[in-house]
This record gives structure tokens, sequence and C-alpha cells, in this order.
């Protein structure tokens, strides 16, 4: 049975091929090539949250970063994909202005300390150690950034060759955010399908590949700013984080920030928990984008790492997933946009006809794919986060740096079953995270049969309009807390 709901269909707007290019290759030159990282900062890499870079998640590329890795649960035989669409979150980038600025500050706290007082072995450190980032870096994507892409394209082009083959270039369709790390993310992942199609060969321009250019749609890719309810209710109010300023006022943060007052050697009245979270991305950026280890990293443990993720899952939580039902209803538009290429491969297949879009990738963020995640009911705790139950969510599923790294994605495959016994099995379906086989979230079964998914998330197919779901009423009525 086709769901007659999984028909709405989102126009997507088109950028200009030559304004496009020049986005795509705006900062290539800009960025320095990543080191050799230094294996003391990999203790506090599990826990930096949405700045996790992506082989701290999968840890078998740190051996080879271009070796696919086949998931034994992948289906084989004689089911065949016939379409994979995949929902990539941008490479490694450099830190936000915001963050940029912060550390400034943080900088300029570490400087009151006088030249003629060392202190500590880490103080002095960091009082030597340069500020090298700079504004007009601004999230974009870094060079490693790049190499997370072209490595990703790569190890999928190894992993499903029939539907990466030279033949099916031309058929590519790529959507992507307007953001320059989401451009650029697409440009890069085309360049290592141009390594896989002419290994040897140097890269050319984007604009000389024989593919057509990936097209800007933020109304699929950013939902969440073209969502009345949520940005009214969640983005501009105040309130709707109170969890997370609770717990930058509360016991865990207080304890931490009079430690780190006390490494630094500065009033712990100078520092507060933005501060001292900045300092930690630091760690993370230094690690993720130079592969060094910053002094910034020796200012924490790793019980005080597990503090510092808590309060960016909060944050998520709170703003991206189950905190709010319109979190995740926003992204209603993407699901159905995904089924409505999976309903059109498996019409094609029917009619014996070629299947137009083997291959759909769509660039976007941390905050497109949590959404999409939450709405599909994946990473549900019993308990919701809250500024008061961080022992009790040691053992949480919410992690986002497990989740969504940099480099995140999540990839659905439709497969055609010749000897299919009936005409129900003829069609399945299996969804990776992360280049990992990813259990249905409601039976944990590792495969699905396309009719049974579809009729499992019937609700959202048939009755999620985001119109209806975004609309902000007269009445100013309180969001809902999970």
């Amino acid at each position: 049975m086709m769901l007659a709901g999984a028909r709405s269909h989102l126009p997507a707007s088109v950028a200009p091929a030559a304004v496009l290019a020049a986005a795509l290759l705006s900062s290539f030159a800009r960025c320095s090539l990543p080191g050799r990282s230094d294996p003391a900062a990999s203790v506090l890499s599990p826990y930096f949250g949405t700045k996790t870079r992506y082989e701290d998640v999968n840890p078998w590329l740190l051996g080879d970063p271009v070796a696919p890795r086949r998931d034994p649960e992948l289906l084989a035989g004689t089911c065949t994909p016939v379409q994979l669409v995949a929902l990539i979150r941008h490479g490694t980038r450099y830190p936000t202005t915001k963050q940029i600025r912060k550390l400034r500050q943080l900088q300029g706290v570490l400087q009151t300390r006088g030249p003629g007082d060392r202190g500590s072995g880490v103080a002095a450190a960091l009082q030597e150690w340069p500020l090298w980032y700079d504004d007009w870096m601004d999230g974009q994507l870094v060079e490693k950034g790049r190499h997370d892409m072209r490595r990703l394209a790569l190890r999928l082009a190894a992993l499903f060759p029939d539907l990466f083959s030279r033949e099916n270039y031309g058929r590519l369709r790529l959507v992507t955010s307007s953001k320059h790390r989401c451009v650029d993310s697409s440009a890069a992942f085309l360049q290592g399908l141009w390594q896989h199609y002419h290994p040897g060969l140097p890269l050319p321009d984007v604009s000389d590949m024989e593919c057509d250019p990936p097209r800007i749609n933020d109304k699929l890719m950013r939902f969440f700013d073209h969502c009345e309810k949520f940005l009214t209710e969640v983005e501009r109010n105040d309130s709707a984080l109170y969890h997370v300023e609770a717990f930058k006022t509360g016991p865990e943060m207080q304890t931490l920030l009079n430690k780190v007052a006390t490494t630094l050697q500065v009033p712990v009245s100078s520092l507060n928990a933005d501060l001292i979270q900045v300092a930690f991305f630091t760690c993370s950026f230094d690690l993720a984008i130079k592969g060094v280890h910053s002094p910034w990293c020796d200012v924490f443990d790793v019980e005080d790492a597990k503090v510092l993720e808590y309060l960016n899952d909060l944050k998520q939580y709170w703003k991206r997933s189950y905190g709010y039902t319109i979190n995740s209803r926003s992204s209603c538009t993407l699901f159905q946009d995904i089924f409505l290429h999976l309903d059109k491969a498996v019409e094609q297949k029917q009619r014996s006809q070629p299947v137009s879009s083997p291959v759909i990738l769509q660039f976007g963020h941390a905050e497109t794919l949590l959404p999409l995640l939450s709405l599909m009911g994946y990473f549900k705790d019993k308990e919701p986060l809250t500024a008061h139950n961080f022992k009790e969510q040691v053992h949480r599923q919410f992690r986002s740096g497990r989740i969504v790294p940099y480099a995140a994605n999540l990839i659905f495959v439709l497969y055609h079953c010749e000897n299919a016994k009936t005409p129900q099995e003829e069609f399945q379906v299996q969804m990776l995270l992360n280049e990992k086989v990813l259990p249905l979230a409601h039976s944990q079964e590792t495969v699905t049969l396309y009719e049974d998914l579809k009729n499992h998330y019937k609700d959202i197919l048939q009755s999620c309009q985001t119109s209806k779901e975004c609309h902000l009423s007269k009445v100013n009525i309180t969001s809902d807390e999970l």
C-alpha cells in the first residue's frame, strides 16, 4: 500500500552555477593540513560532543582512513542495493567567530597574571601558546574537513560500487545547506568520487566535474530556520534552555570552575561556565584541525570532560532533540523527502525502469541530523536529561559526540530482492549511522520490509505537515516538555 500522505513535495531552489562554484572553492587555499595527533589528547576525545572527530567514533579509520569496513549485518546475496539516500554533516570546521572571541576573552584573563607570575606549568604554557584563530575563519570548513568528505566518498563508493558506478556519476543528486562549510563539504565529496574514478590523477576544479552542481535548499537542510514555532518557543526563548543555564551554576560546574581557576591561577570570579567550555572546545579544535596536543587539554581530566560533555548534551537535547516536541516535528519535511525518493525508486523498479536517482546526497548540520533521528525515535532515554540528574545519566543513550560527530552520516539503503517470496518482501531497507548498520528504533532488527517501515512511520508520513506543526498560534502556549 502506498501512503498518500508521503506525496507532498518541497520545491528546491537552484543556486546559479557561477555563484555556487565560487562558494565551493572560497576557502580551499586557507587551511593547513593536519599533523599527527598526540595520543595524550585522546583520553578526552570521547567527550567532545558535537566537536568530536569522526575517527574517534570509528577508530579503525586511524589505521587506514580510506579502507571501507563492511558491517557484517549489511544485506548481500540476492538483494541488490538500488538506491542510497544519505544525510551528511559537514566535515571538521573552524570555531565560529563567537567562540573565537570568547577564547580571546579567556586569553585576556590569563594575561592578567602578569609576566613575572609563572605559576603552574599549565598556566605558563598557555600564556606562551599562540592564539592562531581569526574572525574570518567563522565556522568554515578546514582542510581536515575536506579530507573527511573525500575519504567518506571513497569508502562509500567502495562499499556500494554498483550505486557509485562511473555510469551513475552523472545522475548523482546533491543538495546542500547554504552555509559554506556544507557547500564546501559537498564539493570535497565530489572530489573524493573523482579520485575513485580516476585514481592517481590530480583533482580538478569542481566546476570541471561531469555532474550537476549541488542545489542549495535551506528549507530542507536548515528546516529549523523556517519553523516559526521553533524560532519563537525555543531558539529565541531564554527560558527554553533552563536546564542548560541551571547546570552551569550547579554543583558539578562550580567544582570545575574552582578547579580550573586554581590550575590557571586566576580568580574564580574571572571565569564562568561559557569560558570553561570554550577552553575545552579549544582543546578539541586544536586536535581536530591541526592534530596537536594543546596545553588547553592539560587543564582538564576525564572527570572534567564528562561534566563538560553533559553540558553540551543538555543544550543539544533541549534545543535539537527530545526537550520539546517541535524540535523533531520541524524535520518532518526532510523525513518525507527521503521517502519520496525511496517511493520513486520502488515505482521505477516495479515498472522495470532504471532508477533515475540511484544516489541522493544531502549535506547539512548536526542540527539537521539530531531532530530527524529524534523524530524517528532514536537515542531516547527513559528519563529526560536535566540539570539535576548528571550522575543518573552516566550511561545515557543520548551522547551527541557518538551520534553526530563531524562528517556524521545517516544513510538509507533500498534493496531489491530478486528471490522474494511475496511482493512485500521484494523491497527492503537498511539504515546506517556513521557507516554502521543502525537497528530499527522500534524493533532492533537490522533490516525491514520497505512497506513495514512506511507503516511504522505512517503518522509522520501522512499527518505531519510542517505548515501546521510550525504555525504559531496567537495565544502564547508554553512548549511541552518531554
